[in-house]
């Protein structure tokens, strides 16, 4: 191989991905769109008061006793972990003119939830650590992916200051939503129809969710023995956890019940504003002075999502590994959380698939 692979997307699939390989000594190139890396792994602070910490507005926690691919890593990359704190009552809100219930959690003493101490971007930042800076190329569009009948691979892309390039490579490592790939990416000769179908059909894990993290100087929930952990039917938010840090500031974040249409017709201002009363109605006045209150809404984000993707996710058995045959079969690679069959939707299905397509790409180099 005289050419490097190219990794499209620099989330935790394609740095890892990055990682894999030259460690093995070949060559590659990472091309992200976004002018950041992580990809769907955002970890936040507040600009003004970065004191109070780095919370994940993305993916957040791993499950060791099930997922021995990124609890090794993380133990390989010496990275702090946080046991997600679940200790107290929790609160059932049932109906919007009534106070939300507060019942006794049981649940499996050995079921241990963990958080990765700065927010997932840590993980991601140690990742990318250990790859040459000059690998990681941001703002960096894909447009087109060009096969020629000698085998050959063209890629052309686009810069943000709209200058545009080819690069040539030996293979290409896909890690991004495979529905981003249906959509935005052209190729020459076209992918094969049932892969088409495949892609078009493989839901975008997250992206039709937003999430808010509500930061206070404490975490005063736990001193009234709750453990910040709410179920609502009523909303904007349905699930609600702990997000605090081991030290310092308290956190609370939570996932939408709201569709996404409905948070994009009402605007963030709206949307955060009942977020903050529903704190209050589920923890009292206290809840309502927070400290910073950071919001992101997946659905908004054109580098995630697509139209098809707005829906509540329902289409779990599409995930898994697309069909590549033909002309493509030996040049492409599929990797991202979507297309493991076994973690789809989990960090470590990003890890696993990444593990596999590198897998795919030194065998055709042992061939060459």
């Amino acid at each position: 191989m005289t050419n490097p692979v190219i990794i499209v997307g620099a989330g935790l699939s394609g740095l890892r991905a990055a990682s894999l390989l030259t460690a093995q000594g070949i060559k590659c190139r990472v091309l992200e769109a976004r002018d950041r890396i992580g990809g769907r792994v955002l970890s936040a602070s507040d600009p003004n008061r970065p004191d109070l910490g780095r919370f994940d507005l993305g993916p957040t926690w791993f499950w060791p006793q099930h997922e021995s691919h990124i609890a090794s890593l993380i133990e390989e990359l010496n990275l702090e972990t946080i046991v997600q704190y679940k200790k107290g009552d929790i609160l059932i809100e049932r109906f919007q003119i009534k106070p939300p219930e507060r019942c006794e959690l049981k649940e499996s003493s050995d079921e241990k939830w963990l958080r990765i101490a700065g927010g997932v971007q840590s993980l991601v930042d140690a990742v990318a650590a250990t790859i040459p800076s000059e690998v990681i190329e941001l703002e960096t569009r894909v447009e087109k992916i060009q096969l020629d009948e000698a085998g050959d691979i063209t890629v052309e892309t686009e810069l943000s200051n709209g200058k545009r390039e080819k690069v040539q490579a030996d293979g290409v490592i896909l890690a991004l939503p495979p529905r981003l790939v249906a959509q935005h990416i052209e190729f020459s000769p076209s992918l094969p129809p049932e892969l088409i179908v495949d892609i078009e059909n493989k839901p975008t894990w997250m992206a039709g969710q937003a999430k808010v993290v509500a930061v206070y100087d404490r975490p005063f929930w736990r001193e009234a023995g709750l453990s910040g952990y709410v179920l609502s039917a009523v909303g904007p938010l349905e699930e609600i956890y702990d997000a605090s840090p081991t030290n310092g500031s308290g956190a609370l974040f939570g996932f939408f019940g709201m569709p996404s249409e409905a948070r994009n017709r009402l605007g963030e201002d709206e949307v955060l504003n009942l977020v903050v009363n529903q704190l209050g109605k589920l923890f009292g006045n206290e809840a309502k002075n927070i400290e910073a209150i950071l919001y992101k809404d997946w659905a908004s984000d054109s580098e995630t999502a697509v139209a098809e993707d707005f829906s509540p996710l329902k289409n779990y058995q599409n995930y898994g590994q697309p069909p590549i045959k033909g002309v493509w079969e030996r040049k492409l690679v599929f990797a991202g959380t979507e297309t493991d069959p076994q973690y789809s939707g989990h960090l470590e299905g990003a890890l696993q698939s990444a593990e596999q397509a590198v897998s795919k790409i030194i065998n055709l180099y042992n061939k060459l």
